[in-house]
């Protein structure tokens, strides 16, 4: 499976037009593995009272960015701000996800931004679409070498997170469904 992740990645990440099948391919392929926090998710949500606060109007702008950097707005369909997947993620995040799990992803945003920092010179969302996939290249990357070395007891990698629920919220979103996945409802 691993390897099967590093060949989807290479392939995606390659300098080039991604074409958008490809995309929803490796996204099909990706989302058939573990989900952080589903089995949360499957049993309704009601692990603890969601807490309040957690995310501001900055943090879920980040998100969008964040977001729209791994699945950008093309000719033929929206990108992942448009399907507010910052709002998702908040959602998620806060109804969803343990509390070490919620600690790991609110701290995981602050983390970005001194990646941002190191690695380019300013913060996330003052650097250009170019430098901002370069970073989340480099992210991913990351965060795979961290999930192969840790401990089944450790949380998985912040941006592992972030990218889990940026595929998940836009393809299950009606700009993401109807318009990337190009869905028909059909009677019956």
């Amino acid at each position: 499976r691993i390897m099967l992740l590093k060949s989807l990645r290479k392939e995606i990440c390659k300098p080039r037009a991604m074409n958008r099948r490809e995309a929803i391919s490796a996204t099909a392929l990706l989302m058939g593995g573990t989900i952080v926090g589903a089995q949360a998710f499957l049993t309704g949500c009601k692990q603890q009272a969601p807490k309040e606060g957690l995310f501001s109007a900055d943090d879920l702008a980040l998100l969008d960015e964040v977001g729209e950097t791994i699945l950008p707005t093309t000719e033929g369909s929206p990108g992942a701000k448009a399907a507010k997947i910052g709002e998702f993620m908040k959602v998620i995040v806060t109804d969803c996800y343990s509390e070490e799990e919620q600690k790991v992803f609110t701290e995981g945003m602050v983390k970005l931004n001194k990646a941002s920092q190191q690695m380019q010179g300013d913060d996330f969302m003052v650097i250009g679409a170019e430098k901002r996939e370069l970073l989340l290249i480099a992210l991913l990357e990351q965060a795979e070498k961290y999930n192969e070395s840790k401990s089944e007891s450790e949380p998985v990698h912040y941006f592992t997170m972030m990218h889990q629920l940026t595929n998940w919220g836009y393809f299950s979103s009606e700009p993401g469904a109807t318009q990337a996945l190009r869905y028909i409802a059909v009677p019956g």
